[in-house]
């Protein structure tokens, strides 16, 4: 991007062996080990990760890793599960955060965006999985955008009095502009810092969402 606003494409790179370290309580060793995992599965992929190479990358033996994720699927879902909550969570707080239909539209958009941008590209397991053929993995991640437009269809219906059903492929349309726009916001380089793309692509939402006003009609 050419700003230092945009992180996202170093997210790839997995840093350097974790030193091998004394016992810790198991919560936090878990938190450490799912760290380790989403680097490895962010620079690799779900397919080419390896059981070793996470236990390698966090410092740990293999039977350690093994006593906390009984194998490699159940270990990217766990990661997965907290990635889509992440994602919808800030939509959720966007949305929450004032009562002014533009002002939401952009917080909304933001909210994508930041997330897309974090550096450590945990956005490549929601929306990138190279296992979306795996029916749980597929679940979580159509998860995402079922109740982020859940949340954005009853704005939109409370806002314009469209029947739910036009509400929520209204709000689906808006999670999908958000998510693909801010992954081709990171992928392309293309010298916009993220303010300047969130404002771009808000501006062309809220043109087209304020079009359906409130009428008698609905």
């Amino acid at each position: 991007m050419g700003t230092t606003e945009h992180t996202g494409r170093t997210a790839g790179h997995a840093a350097a062996q974790k030193p091998r370290g004394g016992r810790l309580p198991r919560r936090e060793r878990r938190a450490q080990l799912l760290d380790s995992a989403l680097e490895v599965f962010v620079a690799q992929g779900y397919h080419a990760a390896a059981m070793d190479d996470i236990a390698e990358r966090a410092g740990v033996s293999k039977p350690v890793l093994y006593q906390h994720f009984p194998g490699k699927l159940e270990l990217y879902l766990a990661l997965l599960d907290s990635a889509c909550d992440a994602v919808i969570d800030h939509c959720r707080q966007a949305l929450a955060a004032t009562d002014d239909n533009k002002t939401r539209v952009a917080a909304a958009m933001a909210a994508f965006y930041t997330y897309v941008a974090d550096q450590r590209g945990a956005f490549r397991l929601v929306f990138e999985s190279d296992l979306t053929s795996e029916p749980a993995v597929r679940e979580h991640v159509e998860r995402v955008t079922a109740e982020c437009a859940a949340m954005i269809a009853d704005v939109i219906h409370d806002d314009t009095g469209l029947p739910a059903d036009q509400s929520r492929l209204l709000a689906v349309s808006l999670v999908g502009m958000a998510q693909v726009s801010a992954r081709f916001w990171v992928a392309e380089s293309s010298g916009l810092s993220r303010s300047q793309a969130v404002e771009l692509v808000s501006g062309l939402a809220w043109r087209g969402i304020r079009g359906y006003p409130l009428t008698d009609e609905h």
